[in-house]
């Protein structure tokens, strides 16, 4: 059974409806209780986020507002549990991430782009990841009245999923590139179907067997007494109750893993298909990897109320992520012989060149090169990184003051410093293979002239430089509303609905245009940003019909 984006849309629709079977009666009574106890009803102070990714990489239960409104209304409406969230900054992120992935999906299993099977199933198998946040999150606010982060079995099983879905991608690709016979997706289909069963069950069967809200992923396997905790010599603080344990960190750290391994495999496919455009997935693979840190950095500081702008940002690089994947595969199926009459599902009565250039392509083999190393190889690596990565995190946090500070300078340094890193990573790797970022960028204020960058230089490279520049303008402002939101935060003690408060929405918008005059100071730097983005844009997004063009006059000249 072919296994599709819009198949696994409509199972995420059809559960949400059938949804309100895996909240236990009697937790509504507890809901009811908590509230009675508390004088007040309960809202979305805090989000638990998830680890990574692909985006779609985000916190499960910011899929659901309140416990009431879920209950009362989710049989009725399938994409409640989306709409809930429509007043919140990352609600409005999160459901505009969907519609650029399902796109990324359709493009990327476009028959010219070779694309493996199981690394095709892999990126599918996000699609049912993001269903199985929705009772989680619904479970852990209408159960425990507590966000998905804090409910450490629910977490880590949700999150389960999300690795289970890495590994697809990152063995599809570099099987595809070694191995002339190409992995089947039985037995990937059934492996995957088994986990998501036994995690539907968990969610159906947990709370009446006495999951309680911190009972630990797979029973705490790998954890360490709290006595053992306390008298390791540089611990100075507790761990508090809603702290990951081993297992659900080990999840966390093997999905970063898995998806840095599954950038680096597709940068590598480009070689294998002779088509540069694959590189640029690995590009709109970035976003996605810094959401993925959004939700680690969050867990480090042990999910603070404080820290919700990281939910936000988090939310915001997975819909950059989705859309950035998006036009890459799009540039792909476009390289490969896709055209606008793909999407008429009528039979042609001539093939047009263009559907000739791609059936060429799609029978084109793929040129195989030893693998550098073997599965059991990598395997090994990643348990290493992942053990060594969990534990020092876990039990070496406690001996920092850091993590109980929740200091949002340093959230954000770790969360833009770790996407850095990696992006520099393959501008230099770029650089050495003499790709489209092989240029060294213009110092600012020392040239020949004496009078450093201007927009003069910018406009030299044409629409790709303007284009460029208003990229790096976006991501001025992707990142300006969740800091905006934070630092209201800190002035009046609560979140901005920016949708249904005006005063809310001025004051965000106050701090913007406080922060865009600071920026300026900066332009120096944001020219040159744009400068060193204009090749890429140039490359993956306004040369786009070129490849196409010339596929086309092969297939004709053969």
């Amino acid at each position: 059974m072919r296994f599709t984006a819009l198949s696994v849309l409509a199972a995420i629709a059809g559960f949400t409806g059938q949804v309100k079977a895996f909240a236990p009666a009697a937790s509504f009574t507890r809901v009811a209780q908590n509230v009675a106890s508390t004088g007040s009803s309960f809202t979305t102070s805090s989000y638990g986020a998830s680890s990574t990714n692909l985006n779609m990489m985000d916190d499960p239960s910011a899929f659901v507002e309140t416990t009431s409104q879920i209950v009362n209304n989710v049989g009725t409406n399938p994409l409640l549990s989306f709409a809930d969230q429509g007043q919140n900054l990352a609600g409005i992120f999160f459901q505009a991430s969907l519609l650029p992935y399902l796109i990324f999906l359709y493009f990327l299993q476009f028959r010219g782009n070779r694309t493996p099977d199981l690394g095709n199933f892999g990126f599918q198998f996000v699609l049912p990841f993001v269903a199985a946040t929705i009772p989680s999150g619904i479970i852990s606010k209408s159960t425990y009245g507590v966000s998905l982060a804090d409910v450490d079995w629910l977490h880590g099983g949700a999150e389960a999923l999300l690795t289970t879905a890495n590994i697809f991608i990152f063995l599809g690709f570099k099987e595809a590139m070694s191995n002339p016979d190409q992995p089947k997706v039985g037995k990937p289909y059934l492996i995957g179907g088994g986990i998501a069963a036994a995690f539907a069950a968990a969610c159906a069967l947990g709370p009446g067997l006495g999951f309680e809200a911190h009972s630990p992923f797979l029973f705490g396997l790998g954890n360490l007494s709290p006595e053992t905790t306390m008298s390791l010599p540089w611990v100075t603080h507790p761990e508090p109750a809603n702290a990951l344990s081993i297992p659900t960190w080990l999840i966390h750290f093997s999905s970063v893993f898995e998806f840095l391994f599954a950038m680096q495999i597709v940068w590598q496919f480009s070689e294998a298909t002779k088509n540069d455009k694959w590189k640029g997935l690995t590009w709109g693979m970035l976003p996605l990897h810094a959401s993925g840190v959004c939700a680690c950095t969050y867990h480090f500081f042990y999910n603070p109320s404080v820290l919700q702008f990281l939910v936000s940002m988090q939310a915001g690089f997975t819909c950059l992520g989705n859309i950035t994947c998006a036009i890459a595969a799009y540039r792909i199926a476009r390289s490969n012989g896709w055209e606008l009459g793909e999407l008429n599902p009528l039979p042609k009565s001539e093939p047009s060149p263009s559907a000739l250039a791609a059936d060429a392509a799609a029978a084109m083999p793929l040129e195989l090169t030893a693998a550098k190393e073997s599965n059991v190889a990598t395997a090994g690596k990643l348990v290493a990184l992942t053990v060594v990565s969990s534990y020092l995190l876990k039990y070496g946090e406690l001996g920092l003051d850091i993590p109980f500070e929740a200091n949002g300078i340093i959230a954000l340094a770790m969360v833009l410093g770790i996407p850095g890193i990696t992006a520099a990573a393959y501008i230099n790797q770029s650089k050495q293979e003499g790709g489209e970022l092989a240029i060294s960028l213009p110092s600012f204020g020392s040239g020949e002239d004496g009078e450093g960058l201007s927009m003069a230089d910018v406009k030299k490279f044409g629409v790709a430089g303007t284009v460029a520049y208003v990229l790096t303008e976006l991501a001025f402002w992707a990142v300006a509303f969740p800091v905006a939101s934070y630092a209201l935060y800190n002035t009046s003690g609560h979140w901005p609905d920016v949708i249904n408060d005006s005063s809310d929405r001025a004051t965000v918008l106050g701090f913007i245009f406080a922060g865009a005059n600071v920026a300026r100071l900066l332009v120096p730097l944001r020219l040159g940003a744009a400068l060193a983005l204009a090749p890429w844009v140039d490359e993956n997004i306004l040369s786009r019909g070129e490849d196409t063009g010339s596929a086309a006059t092969d297939t004709q000249d053969l």
